[in-house]
């Protein structure tokens, strides 16, 4: 369970490494009015990269507290992404094609929804893992 963990995880980091590329192309670190302030989109991005390291440090030594850390440190991106989420939902009301529209309006819907579907995955195995269900 824990390599399946480790794939979700990774194919949750390619939509977020897409949108976040979008979103600097896009000007969201220079632009105001934006409804993903920087400290937010990097403290989840920062702790999301930090939680994958421990992970696969995890999968390599196979060291149960790791699990552990890993999930502890999924827990806040989780608030921080529902947070952003929440925030990119509104971003969605008016005229995209807007001059001063906000940068993460130009987000791809299925890109966000697989983004945060296969990020509620992954925070599910590796709860799982972390709890050991699945060894044999």
């Amino acid at each position: 369970m824990g390599i399946a963990a480790l794939i979700t995880w990774l194919i949750t980091a390619v939509g977020g490494f897409f949108m976040l590329s979008i979103w600097i192309s896009r000007g969201g670190l220079r632009q105001r009015p934006t409804h993903l302030p920087v400290p937010l989109i990097f403290a989840h991005f920062l702790l999301a990269a930090a939680g994958l390291i421990v992970w696969i440090i995890y999968v390599a030594a196979d060291v149960d507290a790791l699990a552990w850390v890993a999930f502890v440190i999924l827990l806040p991106v989780a608030v921080l992404g529902f947070t952003m989420l929440a925030r990119w939902l509104q971003s969605r009301q008016g005229d995209a094609a807007a001059a001063d529209a906000p940068a993460e309006r130009s987000f791809p819907v299925p890109v966000v929804i697989g983004h945060g579907l296969f990020a509620v995955i992954t925070l599910v195995l590796v709860l799982l893992t972390a709890l050991g269900v699945g060894e044999s």
